[in-house]
């Protein structure tokens, strides 16, 4: 069997292999985004039933959905996909965009979602250099994927994804993947409490709150991934494109003030940033600030 280390000393058979993991975890993907957050809308009638002492007869009743069940259909028609339809970007192109039974659209989201999973975990690979460390990283970028398009569909950040990532980017970094773990834990705390701290501090001047929970979890992760020296960066760039974004849609869109837009997506876009040019940020940062 092939070392893992010829393994990553072969480009051709890493590029090859990441992407075609990829591009499955891409399916894969598009299954979470959909599906997690109604399980957590599940999840939670559930418990406000208990809560609530709503007698048995009287709750509501619906078919649980999982990551696995129900099997996936045509939402038009409820034709069941078949596995040859399911190939992450080919059956698409092959199917025409539609569905093989009643001819209805097909999103092209899918299949976007699909290829920019290949795409940025190809970009990783080769802007990191081949290694274990790169490896795991690539569960970083995959996880901010499914995270922005959650965020940007519902406004949550499950703590399902970003709970775990934050661990995740703990015990890696023990070991010294990506980063030392002294900056990886206080990459965590900084990350989470800096949020907060914004958080409470708009809410106590305004009566209002700014950002969601979700939002201090999620840079906490970043930060357990990539250290607390990368974090003044991730804050600046994510703001400088949520103030951008958000001013834009009020002036070209009509997009109400008081109607909130997700700042996740913009978390992750600027921690993935950082992933891929961490020392190049740093270096610049230094500069900046007139540190030798």
């Amino acid at each position: 069997m092939p070392s893992l280390e010829l393994f990553l000393s072969t480009p051709w058979l890493l590029y090859l292999t990441v992407l075609f993991i990829s591009l499955c975890i891409g399916s894969f993907l598009n299954v979470v985004i959909l599906r997690l957050p109604k399980m957590m809308h599940q999840e939670w009638r559930c418990q406000c039933q208990e809560f609530l002492e709503v007698p048995e007869g009287e709750r509501t009743s619906e078919e649980p959905v999982t990551l696995s069940r129900p099997a996936s259909t045509c939402p038009s028609c409820g034709h069941r996909i078949r596995p040859w339809e399911n190939i992450p970007v080919i059956s698409y192109l092959f199917l025409g965009g539609k569905c093989s039974n009643c001819k209805a659209r097909i999103s092209v989201r899918y299949p976007l979602i699909e290829a920019i999973t290949a795409v940025f975990s190809l970009i990783t690979v080769w802007l990191l250099g081949p290694s274990v460390g790169t490896l795991w990283a690539l569960m970083l970028v995959w996880s901010l994927i499914a995270l922005t398009m959650i965020d940007f569909d519902t406004q949550l950040l499950p703590d399902n994804i970003t709970l775990p990532l934050m661990w995740l980017g703990l015990v890696l970094n023990y070991f010294g993947y990506l980063t030392d773990f002294t900056s990886a834990f206080w990459g965590a705390v900084t990350g989470y409490l800096s949020l907060w701290s914004v958080y409470w501090l708009f809410k106590l001047v305004t009566g209002k709150e700014g950002m969601g929970h979700g939002d201090f979890k999620l840079l906490a992760a970043i930060g357990a991934w990539l250290g607390w020296q990368l974090l003044p960066a991730v804050i600046l760039l994510s703001s400088l494109v949520g103030a951008v974004v958000g001013i834009s849609l009020m002036v070209f869109r009509k997009h109400g003030r008081e109607v909130p837009i997700p700042f996740g997506p913009y978390l992750a876009a600027a921690g993935l940033l950082s992933l891929w040019f961490g020392d190049e940020i740093l270096v610049g940062w230094y500069a900046w600030l007139g540190v030798a």
